[in-house]
């Protein structure tokens, strides 16, 4: 099967750069929100990253409008699905919410459609349970920001077909991105370890081993990061990483994955990164 249409289900972030790698794949992209002014945010978002590329010179205003032929906003989610060959969910990491829009995709997306969640940290196992349609379930966990990171994180659970997986892997190739592939397990392998990384520079931080800024530069410097720990947290967002930790420690039943005091703090005063203004640093 050939992918030639993708709606992406979550105008955030996340869901609207998988749209615009999707645009820019040559697929025609449905990009669907619950929430219109959601949806208006993520359209602007991706606009605004074209914009950016062609005023320095990565790519052109024909390039612009080509990909934006590709692109349409949609308010009613059975619209954007129902000629759909792959869809992708990036909606908030909520079990019972992922589960629910599993149920709804598997009555209004077609038969042959293969179903992606960008879950970070949640069970493919449990959310492709919600639907009639496992084997065609899978793991497509991408990286912030999407249209930059070339990593792909495809996720197999134990029913999911080996045709699922060889698609998946295609449509990561056809967005230029790189693809790892990992068992279903708490955290994949990415999550786990970076969440585990960045919750050791929160102590050191707290623990006033460094500042947040020469934690970082270790990471960089030392190792070769192209960014620190706590700067990605911030672009992550603090919360995002704090629910992970959670998942993490409820899956294993470890309290090594116990989100650090300042980090619940921070999330419980709002200081959640780069989208709030505050975090670690300023932004």
């Amino acid at each position: 099967m050939a992918i030639e249409r993708v709606a992406v289900i979550g105008a955030g972030t996340m869901g609207a750069g998988i749209a615009q790698v999707c645009a820019q794949a040559g697929w025609t992209t449905a990009l669907y929100d619950a929430f219109p002014e959601g949806l208006e945010r993520g359209m602007q978002r991706i606009d605004a990253f074209w914009d950016k590329g062609i005023a320095r010179g990565k790519t052109t205003a024909e390039q612009k409008e080509a990909w934006a032929k590709n692109l349409r906003a949609e308010n009613d989610m059975k619209t954007a699905v129902h000629d759909a060959d792959l869809v992708i969910e990036a909606v908030p990491e909520i079990p019972e919410l992922k589960a629910k829009v599993f149920a709804q995709l598997d009555e209004m997306a077609p038969e042959h459609a293969i179903l992606g969640t960008n879950t970070s940290s949640l069970s493919i196992a449990s959310i492709a349970a919600a639907t009639n349609r496992p084997d065609k379930v899978i793991g497509m966990h991408f990286f912030n920001p999407v249209p930059i990171m070339e990593l792909l994180e495809l996720v197999r659970h134990d029913t999911c077909s080996t045709e699922t997986i060889a698609l998946a892997k295609a449509a990561g190739e056809a967005m230029k991105k790189t693809t790892i592939l990992v068992k279903d397990v708490p955290g994949f392998a990415t999550s786990r370890l970076g969440v585990v990384l960045g919750n050791e520079a929160i102590r050191m931080l707290a623990d006033g081993v460094a500042s947040a800024e020469d934690i970082d530069k270790a990471m960089v410097l030392g190792y070769k990061h192209p960014m620190g720990p706590l700067r990605l947290t911030d672009l992550v967002g603090l919360d995002v990483r704090r629910d992970i930790l959670l998942n993490l420690q409820q899956s294993f039943n470890d309290d090594r994955y116990a989100p650090h005091p300042l980090l619940e703090e921070m999330v419980a005063k709002g200081h959640l990164g780069k989208k709030s203004g505050q975090g670690f640093f300023e932004w």
